[in-house]
C-alpha cells in the first residue's frame, strides 16, 4: 500500500496524472474568456487544454462539490483529475483527507501522480496539518485487503509528487501522515483477517515482531501465567475454545523525562460466536472484527517511533476467541476478576467487558495518569449513534475533553454519553458482586460502561470508547473502505502526541 510522497515546487514531466483542487465557490459560470480562479490557490490554466472550460464542466454536472471528480485530458499526455472540495472556506484537514482518498481511488491506474490539492489551503499556517491529512487520505484511499484474492487489482500508485510551497516541516508532516496511515492499515488488516488464521497466539507473535521493529517493550503471558495472575475474566471467556488465550503488554518510553503516563486497553476477541448465548448466523458474519479495539491500540503503538510523544505509554491487550466448547462458561457461572471482584455471567455474549475488566485492573496497578480503552462492546451504541460516531464515556470531564479534542483534530467522530450513578443498581447480583449484563435491556451501552468503571482505580481519569459501530464499514466513504476501518488509530496517536496529565 505504501506510496512514496515527495514535496516538489513544480509538476514533474514524468507523471501521468495530475490531481487539481476545485472549490465550488470558484467555479461560477467562468468560461474561456473569464477563467476566474477554479483551483483555489494554484494556477491550473497552463495545464488545461483550451477546450476544457469551467462552463463546460458545469454543464456536465461538475460543481466542485465534495466527492465529485471530473476527468479530462491534459497537455503533454497527462490525465487531469479535478477533485471537488466544496466551498473554499470549509476546506480543512478533514476535507483534505477525504478529498485525497477520493482522488487516489480515481487515479489508481497511474503509477506517477502529481498532487496539487495542498495549495487549496489558503491559510498557510494550516498547511502542515493539511499535509498530514493529505498523506493519510492518499494512503488510505488506496487500501485494499486482498490477501485471499486470486486475482487482486491493487492500486498502481507508487509515487505522488505533492506540488506546494513548503519546507522540511511540510515534508515532515507528509512523512508522519504516511506512517499514521500505515498504522491504520495495520489495524484494518488485523480486523479483516479471518479468525481461523488470526488466532490469539498468531496475534501475539505478530505483535511481538512488530514491537521489535518499533522499539517497544513487549511482554506476553500465556495460559499458565494468565491463571497465576488471576485474570478470571479472560480465562472464563476462553473456556469454550481450543485456542489458548494470551495477554500482551506493550510499553513505549520517551527518550527524555516522561510528561506523564498513559494506559491503553483494547478488547481482543479474535472471533465471537457469543458462547453458549450463541449469536445468530447473521450476527456472526463480521465477528472476526471483534478485536478492533486491540487492533487500534496496536496500530497506534506501531507509529510511536515516528511521532515520538513525550509521555510513557503502556498497552494492555487480552486476546481470546469466544466459542461453544464443552467447557464453556455457562449462564449463571461466577468468575473472580483480577481485582477480586466477582461477576455473575448471565449472558456469555457480553464477554468483552470480562476481558476488559482484567485489563483495566492491571492498567490501574501501573498507576497511570489516565486510561483509555477501546472496544467493540455493544450493539446499543450503534443503535444510538449509527456507524460513523463512537460513544465516549468518562469519569473525568477534563480527560473527556482531551479525548474529544484529539478525536476532532484526527477526524474521528465521537459523542459523549452519560455515566449516571443511579443506573449502577442494574448491575447488582443476588449471588456475586456484579452481573455482567443489566437487569433491563435498555441503556445497554451505559450499563456496559458502568461495569467497566468498577475495575478502574479510584481517582484515575478514565475514558471508554465503544467502537462497535465505527470499527466496520459496509460502504466506501472518503478514506474509509469496506471492512475494518482502523477507527481509533489516528485518535490515539493524536492523544499520545499531545498528552497532558488531566486534572483529577
Amino acid at each position: 500500500m505504501a506510496i512514496d510522497l515527495e514535496l516538489v515546487r513544480d509538476i514533474p514531466a514524468d507523471v501521468s496524472a495530475v490531481l487539481i483542487p476545485a472549490c465550488s465557490d470558484h467555479l461560477g459560470a467562468a468560461g474561456p474568456q473569464d477563467p476566474g480562479n477554479p483551483s483555489a490557490g494554484i494556477d491550473a490554466e497552463d495545464d488545461l487544454p483550451p477546450e476544457a472550460d469551467w462552463r463546460y464542466l458545469r454543464a456536465r454536472g461538475f460543481e466542485g462539490k465534495v466527492d465529485q471528480v471530473a476527468v479530462m485530458p491534459g497537455r503533454h499526455g497527462t490525465v487531469l483529475f479535478l477533485i471537488g472540495l466544496g466551498p473554499s472556506s470549509s476546506v480543512d484537514a478533514n476535507v483534505m483527507r477525504r478529498a485525497a482518498a477520493v482522488a487516489a481511488r480515481a487515479a489508481f491506474r497511474h503509477q506517477g501522480v502529481a498532487c496539487c490539492l495542498l495549495d487549496a489551503a489558503v491559510d498557510t499556517t494550516a498547511r502542515p496539518a493539511m499535509a498530514q491529512a493529505l498523506a493519510e487520505g492518499l494512503q488510505l484511499g488506496t487500501y485494499q485487503y486482498d490477501l485471499y484474492k486470486s486475482n487482486p487489482e491493487p492500486s498502481r500508485i507508487a509515487r505522488v509528487c505533492v506540488v506546494s510551497l513548503g519546507g522540511k516541516r511540510v515534508q515532515g508532516t507528509l512523512d508522519v501522515g504516511s506512517r499514521i496511515a500505515e498504522g491504520v492499515a495495520l489495524a484494518r488488516d488485523l480486523v479483516n483477517e479471518p479468525g481461523s488464521d488470526l488466532t490469539p497466539a498468531v496475534a501475539a507473535e505478530r505483535i511481538e515482531a512488530l514491537a521489535a521493529q518499533a522499539g517497544l517493550e513487549c511482554t506476553i503471558w500465556h495460559r499458565d501465567q494468565i491463571e497465576a495472575e488471576r485474570l478470571g475474566g479472560l480465562i472464563g471467556v476462553n473456556r469454550g475454545s481450543t485456542q489458548p488465550p494470551v495477554f500482551v503488554q506493550l510499553r513505549y518510553a520517551p527518550a527524555g523525562p516522561a510528561r506523564g503516563r498513559l494506559g491503553l486497553v483494547g478488547k481482543g476477541v479474535t472471533f465471537d460466536s457469543g458462547g453458549l448465548s450463541v449469536k445468530s448466523s447473521n450476527q456472526m458474519m463480521a465477528m472476526k472484527g471483534d478485536m478492533a479495539g486491540a487492533a487500534a491500540v496496536v496500530g497506534a503503538m506501531s507509529v510511536l517511533g515516528s511521532v515520538r510523544p513525550r509521555c510513557e505509554v503502556r498497552a494492555f491487550l487480552p486476546f481470546t476467541d469466544n466459542m461453544i466448547g464443552g467447557g464453556a462458561t455457562r449462564p449463571g457461572d461466577v468468575l473472580r476478576m483480577r481485582n477480586d471482584k466477582t461477576v455473575e455471567v448471565l449472558n456469555t455474549d457480553a464477554e468483552g467487558r470480562l476481558l476488559l475488566a482484567d485489563a483495566l485492573a492491571l492498567a490501574t496497578e501501573a498507576l497511570p495518569d489516565a486510561i483509555i480503552d477501546l472496544a467493540t462492546l455493544t450493539g446499543a451504541v450503534e443503535t444510538a449513534l449509527g456507524s460513523k460516531i463512537a460513544g465516549l464515556f468518562s469519569n473525568n470531564s477534563s480527560w473527556a475533553e482531551m479525548v474529544s479534542a484529539a478525536a476532532s483534530r484526527a477526524g474521528e467522530r465521537l459523542w459523549g454519553l452519560p455515566l449516571p450513578g443511579d443506573y449502577r443498581k442494574n448491575l447488582d447480583s443476588d449471588v456475586a458482586d456484579l452481573r455482567n449484563v443489566g437487569k433491563s435491556a435498555s441503556g445497554g451501552a451505559i450499563t456496559a460502561a458502568l461495569f467497566l468503571g468498577e475495575f478502574v482505580g479510584p481517582g484515575i481519569p478514565w475514558a471508554h470508547l465503544d467502537i462497535a459501530g465505527t470499527s466496520w464499514s459496509t460502504d466506501i466513504d472518503g478514506e474509509v473502505v469496506k471492512g475494518g476501518t482502523g477507527y481509533g488509530v489516528r485518535l490515539l496517536v493524536e492523544l499520545m502526541r499531545t498528552f497532558k496529565k488531566p486534572a483529577r
